[in-house]
């Protein structure tokens, strides 16, 4: 790899991005910045194109409709102003682009839905409970590093026990 393809995975490895495609309901937490104020704000809408650009240069637009009035976002994904996103719905489509929906309203601009799988569900609290046990273990090791090892071990290794489960329970 050359220095211009190392710099563009830098912020690749960083964010864990869910699978999005056109169809889907997605939630953008998006950076704010007002004066000297930084806050997170939410963008909920319909993602109608996955856009050109791979790795660092994807971007998804997304839209909803306010008050009577459309709006549409193009959205780098991997940017640093985008706090997180979270697929909400997904709906079944056969287009890469869904434009067409721009001329929809009412009953005309619903789409069939899928939920999100339980699996896929199941394993982003898995992952948010492995992320929270590991901020508490920083909190605490900061604080007294023998206990924090207690709190790890705790957190830990009832996840693990879950996870294995025998014959005869599946029975």
């Amino acid at each position: 790899m050359n220095i211009a393809e190392e710099l563009k995975n830098i912020g690749i490895s960083d964010k864990k991005i869910p699978e999005i495609r056109p169809g889907d309901t997605v939630k953008v937490y998006q950076k704010i910045k007002e004066g000297d104020k930084e806050r997170v704000q939410a963008f909920e809408g319909l993602v109608i194109a996955v856009g050109s650009g791979f790795g660092i240069n994807a971007t998804i637009t997304v839209r909803k409709v306010v008050e009577g009035v459309g709006v549409e976002k193009v959205i780098p994904v991997y940017s640093t102003m985008i706090e997180k996103i979270e697929v909400k719905k997904r709906s079944k489509v056969r287009r890469a682009k869904l434009y067409y929906m721009k001329n929809r309203t009412g009953k005309s601009a619903r789409l069939k839905e899928t939920l999100v799988s339980d699996k896929e569900f199941e394993k982003a609290v898995e992952e948010l409970a492995v992320q929270k046990a590991k901020e508490e273990a920083q909190k605490a090791k900061d604080a007294a590093p023998e206990v924090a090892e207690e709190i790890v071990e705790e957190t830990v290794a009832p996840s693990v026990e879950n996870e294995v489960v025998s014959s005869e329970e599946v029975k």
